[in-house]
């Protein structure tokens, strides 16, 4: 079949799944944006930037598990999805970033908007190629693919040339079948034997838990081993947070008890999660006493910060489903008891003041919802406390920039999630701070009247920055105080969307009973106080069980 480079990307899309792309166009990619106008079973959706099109496919990938798919123009359209392609890649997501570029002929002269887009992203890609064959084309589109979703998934960058997308080529249907990564058999029984012996054993499930699709494998393996579970900010989702087993988060705004139960396990046996230094604290102290298995896709992940005494690479749902057949199910421990101790003790604790608590807000959310929704944040003390108190009970619900820590990835992702949930209902927790980097994405809201709800915690400051500095540096407020603030409630009208501001916890209840109500983006500014901290935390270069917790 004789078609176009730009008809050829198309079809091959269309082979892999793809039915929904984010992009922008421009001149290097006009071949491809003609043949979109003619295509019928691929959605496009137009965003306000290329780089609220990368978070948008992000969170299109997260909410759905499928690969996400951006398409931007070459030199700055392409520059703009490399914060978006760092974020996926350090949260390991599924993206194919197809980029057009000069003529061949115009490579390496300094062309108009050219830009070595492949070596820009070399280190934030698990591959990225520039199409210097147009026989190559479908080849390349369906390894990229290929490399995006399997084995631990990540961004893949493909560059094509403009002449390349107009060149006439054959192209011929292709598929193939992907096997999994077994688990080796003597790993394992090094692992069902730790268990067995264990004691006082605690899970830390991460995100490699949701890529997996493990969700019900991990709660069949907790429940058997009757073993309490931690998640990473990752892993939220992955385990029900309204069960008797989980014990919050871990780290530096981790749970008391998360914390506690890591220093005193005598096993920890981590799922598809990574020890990143806003997990571990002071590593000496993190988990002291306790023999290490380490499940996990990504054999790189292994040993990496912490010594390990098993370390099983695999897919995470088929090991779990090995060690669920091989295990004897166990009953309650006094270990529990302990557990159960810690969080009737210290549990997350706020002061009710004259504004919004965000704790309060962030509860009632939940309630309301019951949970049957997607959230996506922004970053910084607005992440936190959604961590924190909102409870995520499905797999895929939470969405949020953990590894890069990207302000102003929120708004797009929730696009994207909202697209791939089938307009599901989003919210999308903001600071202030964080909304105004990527706010011009309410055009895309307003464009495709998607029910986004979009919650400002306005407390006028860079909240976490601010809190650092009240904390750690002689309260130094240096450029984190904005002298103005935009009237988000004028900004949003300026878009055509409804808005809502609340100034005070007795009128939380009544303006989101109104917004969840509506099937439309609504922006809700909330009131937050400055001093409103993020608490516990775990100070820099502390241990976890060190932490700071409000005091009664």
């Amino acid at each position: 079949m004789k078609l176009s480079g730009a008809q050829v990307l198309l079809e091959c899309l269309k082979e892999q799944g793809v039915d929904v792309i984010f992009g922008y166009p421009g001149g290097a990619v006009l071949p491809i944006y003609d043949a979109l106008y003619h295509e019928k079973e691929i959605k496009h959706i137009l965003t306000a930037h290329e780089q609220g099109a990368t978070h948008a496919a992000d969170g299109y990938a997260r909410a759905t598990g499928k690969v996400g798919v951006v398409i931007a123009t070459s030199g700055p359209g392409a520059t703009n999805t490399v914060t978006g392609i760092a974020t996926a890649f350090s949260d390991s997501i599924p993206l194919v970033v197809i980029t057009g570029q000069v003529g061949k002929s115009y490579l390496g002269k300094s062309s108009f908007q050219e830009v070595d887009i492949t070596s820009i992203t070399k280190a934030i890609t698990k591959e990225n190629y520039i199409v210097q064959d147009p026989e190559s084309l479908s080849d390349t589109i369906r390894r990229a693919f290929k490399i995006a979703s399997t084995g631990r998934p990540g961004p893949v960058l493909i560059d094509i040339p403009k002449d390349i997308q107009n060149t006439i080529i054959d192209h011929y249907p292709l598929t193939e079948t992907v096997r999994d990564i077994l688990p080796e058999a003597g790993d394992l029984s090094q692992a069902i034997n730790l268990i067995k012996a264990s004691k006082k054993p605690v899970i830390f499930a991460g995100g490699g838990v949701i890529s997996s699709n493990a969700s019900k494998e991990l709660y069949d393996f907790a429940k058997k081993i009757q073993c309490p579970v931690s998640c990473s900010l990752m892993g939220l989702g992955g385990f029900p947070g309204d069960d008797q087993l989980f014990l919050g988060m871990v780290g530096m705004h981790g749970t008391y008890t998360s914390n506690y139960a890591f220093s005193n396990c005598d096993l920890l046996i981590a799922i598809g999660s990574r020890f990143s230094d806003r997990v571990t604290g002071k590593v000496s102290s993190f988990v002291p006493n306790a023999k290490i298995i380490h499940i996990d896709i990504d054999a790189s992940e292994f040993s990496k910060n912490l010594p390990e005494d098993v370390s099983i690479r695999g897919d995470v749902k088929t090991v779990l489903t090995t060690l669920i057949s091989s295990l004897e199910n166990k009953c309650e421990s006094q270990w529990l008891e302990q557990i159960n101790l810690w969080k009737k003790s210290h549990p997350l604790m706020y002061k009710k003041n004259t504004s919004v608590n965000p704790q309060i807000l962030l509860d009632k959310l939940h309630k309301f919802t019951e949970g049957n929704c997607i959230v996506t944040t922004e970053v910084g003390q607005n992440q936190m406390w959604t961590a924190q108190f909102f409870k995520f009970l499905h797999a895929r619900s939470f969405i949020t920039s953990g590894g890069l820590g990207t302000m102003g990835f929120g708004l797009g992702a929730a696009i994207g999630a909202c697209i791939g949930s089938g307009n599901k209902k989003v919210i999308n927790v903001a600071g202030d701070g964080s909304f105004r980097m990527n706010c011009n994405e309410l055009a895309t809201l307003a464009k495709y009247k998607l029910p986004v709800i979009q919650l400002v915690l306005n407390n006028h400051v860079l909240g976490m920055v601010y809190q650092w500095q009240d904390m750690f540096y002689n309260k130094n407020f240096s450029q984190t105080v904005f002298d103005s603030t935009p009237d988000f409630c004028k900004l949003a009208a300026a878009y055509g969307i409804k808005s809502f501001k609340i100034s005070s916890n007795d009128e939380i209840d009544a303006v989101l009973e109104t917004a969840l109500s509506l099937n439309e983006p609504v922006i809700i500014d909330c009131e937050i106080l400055k001093e409103e901290k993020v608490l516990p935390i775990v100070p820099p270069g502390a241990a976890n069980t060190d932490l700071i917790e409000l005091e009664d």
